[in-house]
């Protein structure tokens, strides 16, 4: 959906945007909410890539050992307070791992 909104905002210079909304059967409501959403998604992406940069100290820290609930707990450890779910997030995105340990296995 947000390529609509993106060629609308491509060629608002060209065309009246009732036109290009009705044309892309899209509500002119939905095209000025996302247009004024911008600075949030960017907003976000900005405290995301700093918070990436925290994630990456820290687990380069741990000789790239830490997973997800240990970041978490070094995080909020150290005052920070954010998501579980949302360190997962930033270290799915920018594929950072933990070790993952086998199981022991029985040889009887």
């Amino acid at each position: 959906m947000s390529e609509l909104y993106r060629l609308i905002q491509a060629e608002k210079a060209a065309y009246p945007i009732v036109l290009l909304c009705r044309v892309l059967k899209v509500a002119r409501s939905s095209y000025y909410a996302w247009r004024e959403g911008e600075a949030a998604r960017r907003a976000r992406q900005a405290a995301d890539d700093a918070l990436a940069h925290e994630i990456t100290v820290l687990h380069i820290a741990s000789r790239r050992t830490y997973g997800v609930p240990r970041i978490h707990a070094e995080l909020r450890r150290l005052g920070r307070r954010v998501n579980r779910k949302r360190v997962a997030r930033v270290m799915r995105e920018r594929d950072i791992r933990g070790v993952t340990r086998r199981k022991r296995r029985s040889l009887t």
